[in-house]
């Protein structure tokens, strides 16, 4: 029988900071440009992004096992359902009430902002399921990576905004494609860790299909784009909003470097780890800079 610590291991703590992220950066970026801040909206759209966060890792521990992706050869972090802590049915279910909590969170996001919320929360519930499941699953596919950039990027700090506000702004599609590139780097470096069990096992994913040597170009270059992409600040006239994240660069080059040289392997989980640190900390420090900028963005 499963025990509390086998259950907050497949939840994943080490990914959830996509799912904090991005709505944190969205509601200061909001609260920075509106002057206006709801407590009790922030909470339930945090809640509600990570509820959706956790149901997605269940219900890809649960089905990868079904599907024979993770098998006892498996190099990652042990998994609920392969290890027969927990029975795929169990699994699933605790997934279902993820999405159930997700929803709940939702209704007063919904209430304040309408249909905008409900053209955005249905996608997101379906994909958390058809990550892994369903007729077309996106992990299967080598749609993971465009499926964590969209939803975990753009759609989660535009949507944080505009729950806070009611408006769409550039910044927050900007501020959602740098964190949307860190929040990647997570499942990236998932998928290289993973690329010789996945190619036993039928899950096409980009390392997969397109190599090793792809994902390590992949992993490099979203570090770096999530960076670069911070010269806009520059041009709107908040440029600590681009130079205090950059004290996280040395840590996101770190991993790049070490993807390069390191063959995919165990080692990789500490890199994971440390990927989601950095993102963690770079939403934080760009969050700071723009609620201390002097003047509200043009």
């Amino acid at each position: 029988m499963a025990s509390i610590f086998d259950w907050i291991a497949a939840a994943r703590p080490k990914t959830l900071g996509a799912a904090i992220a991005p709505v944190v950066v969205g509601c200061a970026l909001a609260a920075k440009i509106s002057g206006k801040f709801d407590w009790s909206l922030a909470l339930c759209t945090l809640g509600s992004c990570g509820a959706l966060q956790i149901a997605t890792n269940f219900f890809n521990d649960a089905l990868d096992s079904l599907k024979g992706a993770d098998t006892h050869a498996r190099i990652g972090p042990r998994r609920i359902t392969a290890s027969g802590a927990a029975s795929a049915k169990a699994v699933n279910i605790a997934a279902w009430l993820m999405l159930a909590v997700a929803t709940l969170l939702a209704l007063p996001l919904f209430e304040a902002r309408g249909l905008p919320i409900l053209f955005i929360g249905l996608p997101s519930l379906y994909f958390c399921f058809g990550y892994t499941g369903g007729p077309m699953p996106l992990a299967y596919r080598g749609l993971g990576e465009l499926f964590v950039i969209l939803f975990f990027g753009f759609v989660a700090v535009t949507g944080a905004a505009f729950v806070q506000t009611g408006e769409w702004y550039e910044a927050a599609v900007v501020a959602g494609f740098q964190i949307g590139c860190l929040s990647t780097v997570l499942i990236a470096i998932n998928n290289l860790r993973d690329v010789e069990e996945d190619r036993q096992t039928g899950k096409k994913t980009l390392a997969v299909r397109l190599g090793v040597g792809f994902a390590r170009v992949e992993i490099v270059t979203l570090v770096l784009a999530a960076h670069a992409a911070g010269v806009y600040w520059f041009q709107q006239g908040w440029p600590r909003a681009f130079t205090l994240p950059l004290i996280t660069l040395p840590i996101g080059l770190f991993v790049a470097w070490r993807v390069i040289i390191e063959p995919p392997s165990r080692g990789h989980n500490r890199l994971l780890a440390m990927s989601g640190a950095q993102l963690l900390a770079f939403a934080g420090l760009m969050c700071w800079a723009i609620v201390k900028a002097k003047d509200v963005m043009p």
